[in-house]
């Protein structure tokens, strides 16, 4: 048995998990789990970086604590496109801008007019989100701290360099950036010299399972551990270590990674650039193994979490069995609208869609939670349906991992909208994938589908079949689209 923490960060909470591995044994458990909220500055949404930080060594310290002060190995992984800027000393220049602030409005167009929208996908098949990186470099060309940033890390390499004194890009994270080319997995050279972005400003690419340093004596002594103490590259996006702890047995799969966002897709050898991929706002992100995570971005949860906390933090077993006594179907949103995106009045932006859109609008919480969750299982269809047909890719089930397999409604629900079996979980799939690359690092698991296939074998999962025809979720999905 070899011991493995995974410093696993979310948009909401960061948590660090032991994973402890042998030849046929594969168990998690969690050392630490800490809150991940932005702060509003007179600048903007920025993240609380120092305190990231700090709950990462909270957790390695707690995780020593746990195994007698021996770890085999650290990884890193979190959500993806926001990054750090270091100055000519490596000291950070500011806190990082969070995603969802405001700078990036109307910036997408601007690039467009130098590098047309069509173009851009053809080269990084990735799909148009506001808050991709390159935007964002394109929002701050003129800022005084790009002006002054010697080197710009990603948010787990970021993180990683502080534990380590090393620096390096990670591939999977990397790919999100637009600025990689998803056929040579190298960054795309003609687009960043068009749109004045200067790579160099990149640390050099590494790759899921690649060394990425030792704790700093400095670390081993504040955290207890007991050195050296190595620290392993891995899927840095979250959603890469989670598909890879997708635990299908079969290639005909699609996966849904469901937490503050759904991530719903299928898992292909090469990426779909087509112009029909594009229009269907699918992207090309780079997995484990020479993979593609062919995917849409769907705005998952978040819209229930801002719900929950704009009424007071009420008990979510209350209201999602209340939402289960809802008739089905009753109102929808589009999920994918930018409306929903900027935190706050979450109830109420929701009553106001359905209100525009002519459909009952839903005034008690139950109907607001049943309207998300009717309105999730909808958009996982369409993704579901979509990703089948763009990229000539037949899936027999789907698969949900992450925090959105505890919502046994929502599991069941997106069976039925799909016409397909669901099998839910594991709820800490990124995590899991985080260890399981560390552990092949070391010899203990074979290729991708042996990680799948342990765990198969040792964690539970919940499977769902599905009821009733696709009959009238076809129906609303054609109304919604007419809207």
């Amino acid at each position: 048995m070899k011991t493995y923490a995974a410093v696993d960060l979310g948009a909401s909470s960061g948590r660090v998990m032991v994973g402890r591995v042998g030849p046929d044994s594969l168990e998690l458990t969690e050392a630490h789990r800490f809150p991940n909220r932005p702060v509003r500055t007179p600048e903007g949404l920025r993240w609380d970086i120092l305190a990231l930080y700090a709950g990462v060594l909270d957790g390695l310290r707690a995780a020593g604590a746990a195994t007698d002060g021996h770890l085999d190995s650290v990884g890193i992984d979190s959500w993806a496109v926001d990054y750090g800027l270091l100055d000519a000393d490596g000291a950070l220049l500011g806190n990082p801008v969070h995603y969802r602030d405001a700078r990036t409005e109307g910036v997408a167009e601007k690039v467009w007019a130098t590098v047309p929208a069509a173009e851009l996908y053809a080269s990084t098949g990735l799909q148009y989100a506001p808050f991709n990186t390159l935007y964002q470099l394109a929002a701050a060309r003129d800022s005084a701290q790009l002006a002054h940033a010697e080197r710009l890390l990603l948010v787990p390499d970021l993180l990683s360099y502080w534990l380590t004194g090393l620096q390096g890009t990670e591939l999977t994270n990397a790919s999100t950036t637009q600025l990689i080319e998803p056929r040579t997995r190298d960054w795309s050279y003609d687009i960043a010299s068009r749109l004045g972005i200067d790579l160099g400003l990149f640390a050099p690419l590494r790759q899921p399972g690649d060394p990425a340093g030792v704790l700093r004596a400095e670390v081993v002594e504040e955290t207890g551990l007991r050195g050296p103490v190595a620290v392993t590259v891995v899927g840095s996006h979250d959603t890469a270590s989670a598909v890879a702890a997708v635990p299908a047995v079969a290639e005909r799969f699609a996966y849904i990674c469901t937490g503050t966002w759904s991530l719903a897709g299928v898992e292909l050898a090469a990426p779909v650039l087509s112009e029909a991929s594009r229009g269907a706002n699918f992207t090309n992100e780079l997995g484990l193994d020479g993979t593609v995570r062919y995917l849409r971005n769907i705005m998952g949860l978040w819209l229930l979490q801002e719900c929950v906390r704009a009424w007071g933090e009420p008990e979510l077993g209350d209201l999602l069995r209340g939402a289960a006594r809802v008739p089905a179907l009753r109102s929808v949103v589009d999920t994918g609208d930018a409306a929903f995106l900027a935190p706050g009045r979450m109830p109420e932006r929701i009553a106001d869609a359905c209100r525009r859109s002519g459909q009952p609008v839903p005034e008690s919480r139950a109907e607001i939670t049943r309207c998300i969750l009717d309105s999730l299982a909808l958009a996982h269809r369409r993704a579901v349906v979509d990703a089948q047909a763009l990229a000539d890719h037949p899936v027999d089930v789907v698969h949900i991992v992450g925090g959105g397999t505890r919502n046994a409604l929502l599991c069941q629900l997106t069976a039925d909208a799909c016409g397909l079996p669901v099998v839910a979980g594991p709820t800490e799939a990124a995590a899991l994938g985080n260890v399981l690359v560390q552990a092949r690092a070391h010899g203990l698991v074979g290729d991708l589908a042996g990680m799948r296939g342990l765990l198969a074998r040792t964690q539970p999962s919940t499977r769902y079949e599905p009821q009733g025809d696709t009959a009238r979720w076809r129906a609303v999905e054609a109304r919604l689209a007419a809207r």
